[in-house]
């Protein structure tokens, strides 16, 4: 039996729990797990349905039998097979730790996705990029070489048929361009001391500070810098006898955590971006074994 996924975005109204419910078991499906939720300050209604095709019922039939459901309620949505991993490619400049912690996870299984390759700015992570089999791009990017740069890694999207992005610690500013293009299909990760502590050495300005609390932020790239809408954050405790490095090693630990959590809840597809913010539906616990094998 088929697992699909169905995700709906529309403006809230009576009747499209039971339009597309009624829809799938008219098809021959068992919903095994549905999430929901009404805006009420914007009005607009997100769904996530994973349902079993018992019957066999292929996707394109699906696709096509549903447009009419579709139509009645002006809906935006999307049906993905869940068995297909995407594909994703990472990005990295000279902080390894996400990188890292991302190919352990995927190579044990725990991250099912296909990663279609890894760009770096810098050569520091190539060997360990090669290592795990996976292709490797230097682009390098200089204040005069920007565009070419990111035409590059556009056609690289292209050749890969990249369906999302990972900012793995990249620190290159991305165009308002490339931003646009890729609206919804970038992910960063980043401490989550801004604004209070911009530029250099953010963990010992916030030793200096007395800060008590260290936490990162995972957030969907748009034109206005490291302000996109917010997928997963995390924090950990630090007290006054620890030290700057030790405030690195803490950051470090909660941006892996923090990313690789973001990244699961994408693929699965259980994001939806409502204006400025987004809406994340958790995992369930009987879908999370089969959603964290693919």
């Amino acid at each position: 039996m088929t697992s699909y996924v169905l995700t709906v975005s529309c403006k809230s109204t009576r009747g499209i729990v039971a339009a597309i419910s009624g829809y799938l078991a008219e098809q021959g499906c068992n919903i095994v797990d549905s999430s929901q939720f009404d805006d009420l300050d914007t009005g607009k209604f997100f769904m996530r349905v994973s349902f079993i095709s018992e019957q066999g019922i292929k996707r394109d039939k699906l696709d096509a039998g549903f447009a009419p459901v579709a139509e009645k309620f002006a809906m935006t949505w999307e049906l993905h097979d869940a068995a297909q991993r995407m594909k994703v490619l990472l990005m990295v400049s000279r902080f390894g730790h996400c990188l890292n912690d991302l190919l352990y996870r995927w190579k044990i299984g725990a991250l099912p996705i296909d990663i279609v390759g890894v760009v770096s700015n810098h050569f520091e992570y190539q060997k360990v990029v090669v290592n795990h089999d996976i292709p490797f791009h230097h682009i390098k990017v200089t204040k005069d070489n920007k565009p070419q740069a990111e035409a590059q890694l556009l056609d690289l999207v292209d050749q890969t048929g990249t369906e999302l992005i990972v900012l793995a610690r990249y620190m290159q500013v991305l165009s308002d361009s490339l931003c646009a293009k890729m609206s919804g299909k970038i992910i960063n990760i980043h401490h989550s001391f801004l604004p209070s502590f911009k530029g250099a050495n953010p963990y010992k300005q916030a030793f200096e500070r007395g800060v008590k609390l260290i936490g990162a932020t995972a957030h969907y790239v748009t034109a206005d810098l490291d302000e996109g809408p917010i997928i997963e954050q995390d924090t950990v405790r630090v007290t006054h006898a620890q030290s700057p490095d030790d405030y690195v090693s803490l950051g470090r630990d909660v941006e892996s955590q923090v990313l690789a959590r973001a990244i699961h809840a994408h693929i699965h597809h259980r994001t939806f971006i409502n204006g400025n913010r987004t809406v994340v539906f958790p995992a369930s616990p009987g879908s999370y074994a089969s959603e964290r094998m693919g």
